[in-house]
């Protein structure tokens, strides 16, 4: 009996390993045998065709993104393969597919060809093109240009847009400096068309780089590419509204945890994901509305749920929503970006992206963990249970951080474009290219010239982050215009007024008189080093100059008619030093709206708010007269250098634009209210009407330039312990201050 059993288990055996080597026998003479080209009108698997292995359902193709309206599936090579005509350059990276010779000479500038006749160029476009011009990167000379940039609108590239341009191809062709697209830059915003939406931008870009919205990773070549926003028509050119978090609301939750208002797809690519929002939807914190109303033919693909849908987006406010909700829900639509980005981006609304492989813009440099929750479309059903499951901090520290970056890099057109382009610069110059901290901390990666340090620590931003403090002395730099004809004149009254002072490290003296330099001995004997450098150009801006001469972090900047005591100065620099980002100092001036002018006002009236301090007499950082001179367009610098005016008031833009911050006015003596800016010849200046008129113009070129009013009031005044105080003058450090 047993010997039966192990009879009929080695026949089993045997059998089954026969048909299992004859099958595989089959299959590897088919995998051997060379194909043969169907004859045309044959079917591939028609009568004595071999047959492929049946497919099987996959379990998880429901939820993931694939081609529209379902058809044949498509692989990834496929997929590559057909925007062959956009990616032929696909394996171009810096190394490969960029001259660096280009930028060695004159560093990286920036050209943008001539308008061709005939061409229309879109608003939206206009404002990209105006950007760079406006850039300290731009050149109009491409002998010297580092990067060129197209003056064909590319951004739109749907076949069925009004702003399509035709026969591009052709006309990028014929461009006597395109050599193939090398060091070239292409910005666009939409390519493909209707039905499948696909990244090809419709002509072939060569070696060029893209700048381009909703592209995906798969597409994207990293470290050449750069991923920007879809933003509208509207978006502002220049300056941009601030986000809309005003202050910290503590916990910082809202009446709506998560909310969506947009267009559903009933059909083809992007349907998917936002056809199955209300299964989340609770209509009580969660409020994800869709419509099926748009575009001509909606009724004709309407579903059963359309008509419910439509009515329910009818009830609420999408801006309503906007400000009242925690997180904002951003899924794709027909392409990988959307609107609803850069929307929740300024509402303070933490963005919860719903796009699966979308190259987020700016990815080289910003770091999205801190202000974005990345979902999965595949996981939408876990998104309610993964937001509620994020502490109070987090919000509050993610919304912090969407309000940052919006301000830094999203508000404008002009920032977006600054943006690319510092972007492709880090990359050319990778030896002062920015970290990551300084693209994602305040005053973020634009205001932050690499050109000046490649060490943090000589920047007035980062000093608590790497535990340190800026150094315990300063630089006074006293701007002379007047000759030197008294020993009793103010110049040298404030020259050992200011080195008297425990903090002063040294004195220059930048002489812009028209008179030749005094001779040594008439300058008075200091402890410190006095340095007497004669200004070339004798111009207004040279006072704010990066000399070398300037050893300290700290700077404090002097009219020749300032009247200070030492003790003043002292007190004026400790206050500073607590606030090095700051302008720290006396004269406070203020600007206002005038409603009947509908433009900026200037005055100098003592009230109890202001919002500049005035260079006259005032500590800042030495940074910012490298800022001033570089960052700053040469036609605001040459308005204030024809009308010898307007300097003080441009450094407070400046720093105000770069901070976010008031400056800091500290306690002065009460007779210079009469005394300050004295009986000489700069008191005629300040007291002629056309002096004050000049910096009302002044006041109204600078806020168009920024594109926003930057000055921020201030009520704040810091004085020193025991001011004023009914005790003992001995108790007192700063007792000086209170004598008159």
């Amino acid at each position: 009996m047993q010997a039966k059993k192990r009879y009929l288990t080695l026949l089993s055996a045997g059998t089954c390993l026969a048909l299992l080597l004859y099958l595989g026998g089959v299959q590897l003479r088919a995998a051997r045998a060379p194909r043969r080209a169907a004859p045309p009108g044959s079917s591939r698997h028609g009568p004595g065709a071999e047959r492929p292995w049946p497919r099987f359902p996959d379990a998880l193709r429901p939820f993931a993104p694939g081609p529209e309206g379902g058809g044949a599936r498509v692989s990834p090579r496929q997929r590559r393969d057909a925007s062959a005509g956009l990616y032929r350059g696909r394996r171009c990276r810096m190394e490969s597919c960029f001259d660096f010779a280009l930028c060695q000479k004159n560093g990286f500038k920036v050209y943008v060809y001539p308008q061709q006749k005939g061409e229309k160029i879109a608003e939206s476009y206009q404002n990209v093109l105006a950007a760079i011009e406006g850039s300290r990167f731009y050149t109009s000379d491409p002998s010297q240009a580092c990067l060129f940039v197209l003056s064909l609108d590319t951004l739109d590239r749907d076949q069925l847009s009004p702003q399509y341009v035709h026969n591009l191809r052709s006309k990028v062709q014929s461009l006597h400096l395109w050599n193939n697209g090398r060091n070239h830059l292409i910005f666009n915003l939409y390519s493909g068309t209707w039905p499948d939406y696909t990244e090809d931008v419709g002509f072939d870009i060569g070696q060029a780089m893209l700048a381009k919205a909703s592209i995906s990773t798969e597409n994207f070549r990293p470290n050449f590419d750069v991923s920007i926003p879809l933003f509208s028509k509207d978006h502002p050119r220049t300056g941009g509204e601030k986000g809309f978090l005003r202050f910290n609301t503590i916990p910082p939750l809202r009446k709506y945890m998560l909310v969506f208002k947009g267009k559903r797809y009933l059909t083809g690519i992007g349907s998917d994901t936002r056809n199955a929002l209300y299964h989340v939807h609770n209509g009580e914190d969660v409020v994800l509305l869709t419509t099926c109303k748009h575009g001509k033919d909606w009724q004709k693909h309407k579903d059963s749920r359309c008509d419910r849908d439509n009515a329910e987006y009818e009830k609420y406010d999408y801006r309503e929503m906007l400000h009242n909700a925690t997180f904002c829900l951003v899924p794709r639509g027909r392409r990988l970006g959307s609107f609803r980005f850069l929307e929740a981006l300024q509402a303070a609304c933490v963005p919860v992206m719903l796009s699966n492989g979308w190259e987020l813009p700016f990815s080289e440099v910003i770091d999205w963990k801190q202000a974005a929750v990345i979902g999965d479309e595949r996981l939408l059903l876990q998104i309610p249970s993964t937001i509620r499951s994020i502490h109070q901090d987090k919000i509050l520290a993610l919304r912090q951080q969407t309000q940052f970056l919006w301000e830094a890099y999203f508000s404008s057109v002009e920032k977006i474009v600054l943006t690319t382009l510092e972007i492709i610069q880090d990359r050319i110059f990778k030896h002062i290219s920015r970290n990551s901290l300084i693209w994602n901390k305040h005053p973020g990666g634009l205001f932050v010239l690499p050109q000046y340090s490649s060490y943090l620590g000589d920047f007035p931003y980062y000093y608590a982050n790497l535990g340190l403090k800026p150094l315990p002395t300063f630089t006074a730099v006293i701007h002379a215009v007047t000759p030197l004809v008294s020993q009793s004149q103010p110049v040298l009254k404030l020259l050992v007024a200011v080195a008297k002072s425990q903090y002063c490290a040294q004195i220059i003296v930048l002489w812009n008189c028209d008179k030749p330099l005094p001779a040594k001995h008439r300058w008075p004997a200091t402890s410190v080093p006095v340095i007497v450098i004669e200004g070339e150009s004798k111009v207004m801006s040279s006072r704010f100059l990066p000399y070398d001469n300037i050893v300290t972090d700290a700077v404090l900047s002097l009219d020749e008619d300032t009247v200070l005591s030492t003790t003043e100065v002292d007190f004026a620099f400790t206050v500073w030093q607590s606030f090095p980002e700051r302008i720290v100092g006396y004269p406070a001036r203020s600007h206002f709206w005038d409603n009947t002018k509908e433009r900026w006002g200037y005055t100098s009236k003592w009230t109890n708010d202001y919002s500049m301090v005035l260079t006259g007499a005032a500590i800042y950082h030495k940074y910012y007269h490298y800022l001033y001179t570089h960052y700053l367009p040469a036609s605001l610098k040459n308005m204030v250098d024809q009308l010898a005016n307007c300097e003080d008031i441009l450094m407070n833009f400046l720093v105000s634009a770069v901070t976010k911050l008031p400056p800091i006015k500290v306690t002065q003596k009460k007779q210079y209210k009469e005394t300050m800016m004295g009986q000489t010849s700069r008191a005629s200046r300040w007291a002629d009407p056309d002096h004050f008129a000049q910096r009302q113009s002044c006041m109204n070129t600078f806020a168009s330039w920024f594109g926003y009013m930057p000055l921020i009031h201030s009520q704040m005044r810091l004085d020193p312990v025991l001011f004023k105080d009914q005790v003992s003058i001995l108790r007192k450090k700063y007792r000086d201050i209170e004598r008159l």
